[in-house]
């Protein structure tokens, strides 16, 4: 099967040859673009006005907070192909703490999976989720009811599988042997982290589904905390998600109080890397994603399973869409994709 998959993506690597559009490396582009759906407006009203300087040298002002606001929406920017050779668009979305940029160009410089699933064919469309990046905060405790939080580098670099020990002096830090990530990166890495709120599951999930119900029909490609939005979106949207990716899931919908039947005839992939053995933060986070693909096979869909270590390919970490063997990793995605009839002919 692996050779296989890799005859796949080594037939799908040719690059278009269509004119008249603007050439990047090995694909030809016919729009970039941006947008926020979802989201809702609330009104505030009753907060005291505030006098602040704008610049250093501004004259101070006042500031009224109260009034209309729009909160909950997320962001996109799409890459659409002069001829795409992938039968639908592929969606992008992030992990806890993150922003779209896990998908552009790597902490290391390399290109990222934006870019090689662009190569592939793909007309790609990331997202900043609710409350990330350029989706925007709202104002709290008003409007997101709890305060945010801060992911620290030293759960980053453990809870990451990146390696057993961090310390603040990088030559103290201690990595997994054999792995991928690409650990003279890291602090570039940690620079992507954005704050995130733990009450704002329900705007996330709404904001999702109008993305979905704009550009789908879809592919999916989802990282971490964003895979239990993306199974659900299949879950709300029957017909509209044409196959889901979810690399290290970190979470999916309980098969005990879902109808899993929309989404039982969509292709899913689960993906995993390395060191998860004894892990046992990791061991509970797998459960519920596990349950959920046990529950999609006992219904005759089809759910594979890509562990790389069984696979023989070591030392990949939770971010390993950065990982220095990152577009092998994506050579078997895009093989599976185009397996399950996810391209053109």
């Amino acid at each position: 099967m692996k050779k296989r998959w890799l005859g796949y993506a080594s037939v799908l690597a040719a690059a278009s040859t269509s004119t008249g559009c603007a050439s990047t490396d090995g694909f030809h582009v016919k729009e970039v673009g941006s947008f926020h759906t979802g989201g809702t407006q609330v009104s505030l009203a009753g907060l005291p006005e505030r006098e602040i300087r704008l610049t250093p040298s501004a004259p101070p002002m006042k500031v009224n907070p109260n009034g209309e606001f729009d909160t909950g929406q997320v962001y996109v920017q799409y890459v659409k192909l002069a001829t795409p050779r992938a039968r639908y668009p592929l969606l992008m979305w992030h992990g806890g703490g993150l922003t779209g940029v896990t998908w552009e160009t790597k902490p290391d410089g390399a290109p990222g999976w934006q870019q090689y699933f662009l190569k592939q064919g793909h007309d790609v469309y990331v997202s900043d989720a609710v409350e990330r990046g350029r989706a925007s905060w709202s104002r709290y405790p008003e409007i997101f009811t709890s305060e945010p939080f801060f992911r620290p580098k030293h759960e980053a670099w453990e809870g990451f599988r990146i390696g057993p020990t961090y310390d603040r002096d990088p030559a103290k830090r201690v990595a997994y042997a054999g792995g991928q990530f690409p650990t003279h990166a890291f602090d570039q890495f940690t620079r992507q982290g954005v704050p995130r709120w733990a009450t704002n599951n329900a705007a996330t999930q709404a904001a999702y589904d109008a993305l979905v119900a704009k550009v789908c029909p879809c592919v999916i490609v989802v990282h971490s905390q964003g895979s239990a939005f993306a199974l659900q979106a299949s879950l709300n949207a029957p017909g509209k998600v044409k196959g889901i990716v979810a690399v290290e899931p970190g979470g999916a919908p309980d098969p005990a109080t879902v109808d899993l039947s929309a989404s039982k005839n969509v292709p899913h992939l689960f993906v995993w890397g390395d060191n998860l053995a004894g892990n046992d933060g990791w061991t509970k986070l797998r459960a519920a994603p596990d349950r959920y693909r046990a529950a999609l096979l006992a219904q005759g869909g089809t759910a594979d399973l890509l562990d790389l270590p069984a696979r023989g390919i070591r030392g990949n970490s939770h971010m390993l869409m950065m990982d220095r063997n990152s577009d092998e990793v994506a050579s078997l995605i895009q093989a599976w994709m185009a397996a399950k009839g996810l391209m053109k002919q």
